[in-house]
C-alpha cells in the first residue's frame, strides 16, 4: 500500500515535467560505486520508495544511481526538497546526460538518447508542488521505514528485485530465487583510446585505481592520484598476471576487471546505508549478515542474521563529555567482544581500539562532538582479514552523525545482570582460584590447576603474572608478577608441626572473585598425612569451596601450615567437609628449589579471630586464568 501511494504521488508530480525534461535532461546523482552489484543494491533501496531511479555506467568500471530526467531548474528544486526531507544523501548533486556513458536500469530504457520534444503546457491545477511531494514522501517513508533501512524497519528491497527480473524477461519473476541484472558490456579499446579514457578519470578514480593495484600486490607507492612510472609499472605487472598485454596503460575493461577483483571480497554482504534515527547515526552496513536487534544504551545492537555467526555491529550513541568518552574507552576493554590483544589509542576527543583472538577481531572507533559520543564497533570472524578490513573502511567512510542520541535511561526496567554491560558480556576468566604471597617482591604460591592451559594469568585480575615453577606431584605452581608488587602481608611458614584436632583456617576467594575480598573458612587438622599415608599431605575437616584451592591454610597463630589443594586432586569423590593441603615443608622445598627464601616461624601466640582474618586476607590473592 505504501508503495502504491508513493508511486501515485510521484506520477502526479513528474507528469508535469516530462516534456521539458526530454528537451534538456538533467539528473540528480545520488551515489556512485566501482562495483555493479553494490550499485544495484543502492537502486533497490531507493527504488523501494522513490520512482524514476536510474542506473548508468560512468566508465572506468564506475556506476551511478540518479533520479530523473528533469530540466536543470527542476532538478535543482527537486534535489533541495528531497535532501531537506532526508530522502537522498546530502552530497547529491545535479549532473548532465554527458556525464553518463550507458543506461543499464531500468532494463531497456535509454533516456540518454531520447529525442527532444516540444515543451508541454505549463503545470495545471492538478500538478503537485515540489515541497508538497517531498513532504508526502517524508510522511509516507516515516510510516513505511526510512531511506534504505532503519533500526526497526523491514527490508524493502524485494519489491525492486522483482521489478528488475520482470523488466529483464517480460514475465512474472519467481521471487523465491535471486534475480540477476545483466551487466552492460564495456567495449575494448586501443591503447590510444585507453589513454584517452584514462585522461578522463577524476583524481578520486585514479586514487581508487592505485588502492586496487596496491591491494592486488602490484603497487607499493603513495596513493596520490598521480599516474607516474610506479603506477605504470604496477599496471603492467597486473596486466601480465591477468593474461593481458603488459602495456602499462589499462583499458576501461581492464580497470573494471581490477576493480571487480578488488570489490569481489564484499560480494554477498549486501552493504547498504542504514539510517538509525534513534541512535542519530547513518552508516553503510552489511545487511546480508546483520540486522537490527535491540537498543540498550549506549548501544544499538545489530546481531548476526546470516551464515557469518560471529558478525555483529554496534552503534554507539550517548550524551556526555570527555569523561564519558574516557569511561566508554575503559568499559569497552572489559567486554568479551573486545579481546585483549590488539592496538588501542585515545587521542583528544576520539579513540580507536582493536581486539583480536583466535575467534574474532573487534574494531571500534568513537568520538566526542557537541556533547555527544558516537561511533561504532564491527565484530568479525578471525581469519577473514581482507574482507573485514575492506568492510570496516566502507563503514568508516560512510559514518555520519544525525541529530539526537539514545536515551541513557532506556531499558532501565530490564532485568539486570552483573556479568552484562548494556547487553554485552563482560570478559571473565575461564577459571579463578586462590594463592598467597611468600615474599616482598610479590612471588605467589598457588594450585597448579589455576595456571594450566591459560593464555594469560593475572593476580587480582589487574596484574599480569608468569609461571616460574611447578611441581606436578604436589600440584603446586609458583608465579612472579610481571611488574613489581608490594603485598600487604606475606606468609610465614610454621616450623613446628601442628597438633591433631588443632584449629586451622583457610583464606580464599571461595566464589571465584565475585566477592571483592577473600573469606576465612574455619576447621580442624584431622590427620598429619593423606588417606594412603602420604607424608606431604594434611587431612582437614574443612568445608572448602572450589575457589579456595591454592589458598593458605593457617594455624591459630597466623602461621602457614600448608596450601589447600583442589577437591579433585585425589580423583575420588570425597565426603563433604573433607579437604587436603600440601604441608608447609613441601611448599618451602619447592620455593627453595627455585632459589626463593621464604619466612618461617616457630610456635607463637594465639591471635584473635579478627586479627587472624586480617593477616590471612592480606597475604591472599586472586589468581585468574584467561583464554
Amino acid at each position: 500500500m505504501t508503495r502504491t501511494v508513493l508511486s501515485f504521488l510521484l506520477v502526479l508530480f513528474f507528469s508535469a515535467f516530462t516534456a521539458s525534461a526530454q528537451q534538456q535532461s538533467s539528473w540528480i546523482q545520488l551515489e556512485s560505486h566501482p562495483n555493479l552489484a553494490v550499485t544495484q543494491q543502492a537502486i533497490r533501496a531507493y527504488g523501494a520508495q522513490i520512482e524514476d531511479v536510474n542506473g548508468f555506467a560512468l566508465g572506468a568500471g564506475w556506476y551511478a544511481v540518479a533520479l530523473g530526467p528533469y530540466s536543470a531548474e527542476e532538478a535543482e528544486s527537486v534535489m533541495i526538497s528531497l535532501r531537506e526531507n532526508g530522502l537522498i544523501p546530502r552530497d547529491s548533486y545535479v549532473a548532465e546526460s554527458a556525464n553518463y556513458q550507458q543506461q543499464f536500469w531500468p532494463v531497456g530504457a535509454n533516456f540518454l538518447d531520447q529525442p527532444a520534444t516540444e515543451t508541454a503546457q505549463d503545470s495545471t491545477d492538478d500538478s503537485i508542488e515540489v515541497t508538497e511531494l517531498a513532504q508526502a514522501l517524508a510522511d509516507t517513508a516515516a510510516a513505511a521505514g526510512d531511506d534504505t533501512a532503519t533500526g526497526t524497519g523491514a527490508d524493502t528491497g524485494a519489491d525492486t528485485e522483482t521489478q528488475m527480473a520482470q523488466a529483464d524477461t517480460g514475465t512474472q519473476a519467481d521471487t523465491s530465487q535471486p534475480q540477476v541484472v545483466a551487466e552492460p558490456e564495456i567495449p575494448e579499446e586501443t591503447q590510444y583510446e585507453a589513454r584517452q579514457s584514462e585522461a578522463r578519470l577524476t583524481a578520486e578514480e585514479r586514487r581508487q585505481l592505485q588502492v586496487a593495484l596496491q591491494w592486488s600486490g602490484h603497487y607499493e607507492g603513495a596513493i596520490d592520484a598521480a599516474i607516474g612510472p610506479g603506477t605504470r609499472g604496477a599496471m603492467a605487472d597486473w596486466q601480465r598476471s591477468n593474461g593481458h598485454e603488459p602495456t602499462g596503460v589499462m583499458t576501461t575493461r581492464q580497470r573494471a576487471e581490477l576493480l571487480g577483483q578488488y570489490n569481489s571480497v564484499l560480494d554477498g554482504l549486501d552493504i547498504r546505508t542504514v539510517r538509525d534515527t534513534e541512535a542519530g547515526v547513518q552508516m553503510r552496513m552489511p545487511l546480508g549478515v546483520v540486522g537490527f536487534d535491540r537498543y540498550e544504551p549506549p548501544f544499538a545492537h545489530y546481531e548476526a542474521t546470516g551464515d557469518i555467526s560471529e558478525a555483529r555491529v554496534l552503534l554507539i550513541s550517548q550524551p556526555g563529555d570527555r569523561n564519558t568518552l574516557l569511561g566508554l574507552y575503559d568499559i569497552m576493554q572489559t567486554l568479551r567482544i573486545v579481546p585483549e590483544n590488539g592496538p588501542r589509542e585515545i587521542s583528544g576527543n576520539s579513540f580507536s581500539l582493536t581486539g583480536r583472538n583466535a575467534s574474532i577481531v573487534s574494531q571500534t572507533q568513537a568520538s566526542l562532538e557537541n556533547g555527544q559520543v558516537k561511533g561504532f564497533t564491527l565484530i568479525w570472524p578471525a581469519g577473514d582479514e581482507d574482507r573485514r578490513t575492506r568492510l570496516f573502511e566502507e563503514m568508516q567512510a560512510s559514518f555520519q552523525r544525525l541529530g539526537g542520541v539514545l536515551d541513557p535511561g532506556a531499558g532501565a526496567d530490564e532485568v539486570q545482570n552483573v556479568d552484562l554491560v548494556s547487553g554485552l558480556e563482560i570478559r571473565r576468566p575461564k577459571l579463578s582460584r586462590s594463592g598467597f604471597y611468600v615474599d616482598q617482591s610479590g612471588t605467589v604460591v598457588t594450585t597448579l590447576e589455576a595456571v594450566q592451559g591459560c593464555e594469560r594469568v593475572t593476580l587480582d585480575e589487574d596484574y599480569n603474572a608468569r609461571v616460574i615453577g611447578i611441581d606436578e606431584g604436589l600440584g603446586i605452581a609458583v608465579l612472579k608478577p610481571v611488574d613489581a608488587l608490594a603485598p600487604i602481608a606475606v606468609a610465614a611458614f610454621q616450623d613446628v608441626p601442628p597438633r591433631l584436632q588443632s584449629d586451622i583456617a583457610v583464606a580464599g576467594y571461595s566464589y571465584g572473585g565475585v566477592l571483592g575480598s577473600p573469606t576465612l573458612t574455619f576447621g580442624q587438622l584431622e590427620d598429619a598425612q593423606g588417606l594412603n599415608g602420604e607424608q606431604h599431605l594434611k587431612r582437614l575437616a574443612l568445608a572448602s569451596l572450589e575457589g579456595d584451592a591454592g589458598g593458605p591454610v593457617v594455624d591459630s597463630y597466623g602461621a602457614v601450615v600448608g596450601m589447600l589443594l583442589p577437591a579433585s586432586q585425589s580423583g575420588r569423590q570425597l565426603p563433604d567437609g573433607v579437604s587436603f593441603a600440601a604441608d608447609a615443608a613441601s611448599v618451602r622445598q619447592v620455593l627453595a628449589d627455585l632459589g626463593i627464601s621464604a619466612s618461617s616461624t616457630s610456635g607463637g601466640t594465639t591471635i584473635p579471630p579478627e586479627t587472624l582474618s586480617k593477616q590471612a586476607s592480606g597475604m591472599t590473592v586472586l589468581v585468574s586464568c584467561w583464554d
